[in-house]
């Protein structure tokens, strides 16, 4: 992980801690989320994002492990430039079904979701969002050492793509706490692949 320094909240759970090894295990509150009124109508800009400031392009980077609990529980990588505008990649939990693998982007205050069905027994994946300028590449693998497979490429509309945006860990749990998200590692790394 960026030394501690260097790293920030966007609100805070109330339960969280990093083991001596480096791993954060972050438990989110309940009702929080990052959604912004498309097709659900409502506002949600209280999730949990631990975050650096980081200018340029670059690959941010992290594998997480999950334990969801209720619906839509979701843990994985944000990059974010206001409530309007940005970007989370995760795998949200659905109890009835397959969990949904995929990226929200916020432009201008409104939310899409592309999403494509989880169905692997694995409770751990790696993601992994490329900055180039204002676009931004988003991948994930379930695997060390396997490829990296595209999800999304997308651009953040008031990103110029040189200024700083905040860029890190992110959890939610809309219904109600009990998830417990285990990072292990968040890499930030400077250039294009």
């Amino acid at each position: 992980m960026p030394s501690p320094g260097t790293l920030h909240w966007w609100n805070p759970p109330a339960r969280w801690s990093l083991t001596p090894g480096g791993t954060l295990l972050l438990c989110p509150d309940a009702d929080t989320d990052f959604w912004q009124r498309t097709h659900y109508g409502f506002q949600h800009d209280n999730g949990h994002c631990l975050f650096a400031e980081v200018a340029g392009d670059f690959i941010l980077t992290t594998t997480v492990r999950f334990r969801p609990a209720h619906r839509y529980d979701q843990a994985g990588l944000m990059v974010r430039l206001s409530a309007d505008c940005w970007l989370k990649t995760s795998v949200e939990y659905e109890p009835d079904g397959p969990a949904k693998l995929g990226a929200v982007v916020t432009n201008h205050g409104y939310s899409d979701w592309s999403t494509q069905n989880f169905t692997a027994p694995e409770n751990r994946l790696s993601f992994r969002i490329r900055r180039e300028g204002p676009d931004y590449t988003v991948e994930t693998r379930s695997s060390d050492g396997e490829p990296w497979v595209q999800l999304r490429i997308a651009h953040l509309a008031v990103d110029d793509g040189v200024a700083a945006v905040q860029a890190g860990l992110y959890a939610c749990s809309p219904i109600d706490a009990g998830y417990e998200a285990e990072f292990e590692f968040l890499s930030v790394e400077p250039g294009r692949l």
